[in-house]
């Protein structure tokens, strides 16, 4: 890799390695269909979720928008290391739990339509 002095002197460089903790963001789509007493229990099922998911610590979720097919969620939790690895595990284990309560709950996740040609 090639990085002249000028870039390396006029931008900042983030070294991901001395990260301490990571912070986590992402998007839960609900079913269009879902019943609002369901989807009064998302937030509930997300933190309770990522709380028993060690090293993840819970921050927010909130309804952030009605789409045109879809209930959108917004999710933010922290990883108490830099350490991509072991962000991706925990991501992985939140997902398959969610996953598992969406299921016992019988809450269907939406979908993201794109619009336009493929690239």
């Amino acid at each position: 890799m090639i990085v002249s002095n000028r870039e390396i002197t006029s931008g900042s460089v983030r070294n991901y390695k001395k990260m301490t903790k990571r912070r986590v963001e992402f998007t839960i789509r609900a079913n269009q269909n879902t019943s609002l007493n369901k989807l009064k229990k998302i937030p509930t099922i997300v933190e309770n979720t990522i709380k028993t998911c060690e090293p993840a610590e819970f921050d927010m979720i909130h309804l952030r928008e009605i789409g045109p097919f879809a209930y959108n969620f917004e999710v933010i939790y922290y990883i108490k290391t830099g350490d991509y690895h072991i962000y991706l595990d925990t991501q992985e284990k939140i997902n398959y739990a969610l996953n598992e309560e969406f299921e016992k709950e019988g809450i269907e996740f939406g979908f993201q339509v794109r619009t336009g040609s493929p690239a």
